[in-house]
């Protein structure tokens, strides 16, 4: 009986593992992507991102509405 906790057990970390992302892991994503996206752009409102489980593979979409580019521009 002991075995087949066990086997129970693993068997739910790794369904668990497969899942989309956790709240922790996506709340440290925004964060990051927020920050990346104002390093070049002056943004507006909240950054949309969604994770969606797909056969073998995660769909992720990002997106924000910018009111300016921030263009490099080179010191001479």
């Amino acid at each position: 009986m002991k075995d087949a906790t066990a086997k129970q057990r693993l068997v739910r970390l790794l369904a668990e593992d497969k899942e989309t992302i956790n709240s922790q892991t996506e709340a440290a994503a925004r964060r990051d992507f927020s920050r990346v996206a104002k390093e070049y752009f002056e943004t507006d409102g909240e950054l949309l991102f969604k994770v969606e489980r797909e056969k073998n593979a995660y769909r992720v979409q990002i997106g924000f509405s910018a009111v300016r580019v921030k263009n490099f521009t080179p010191l001479k």
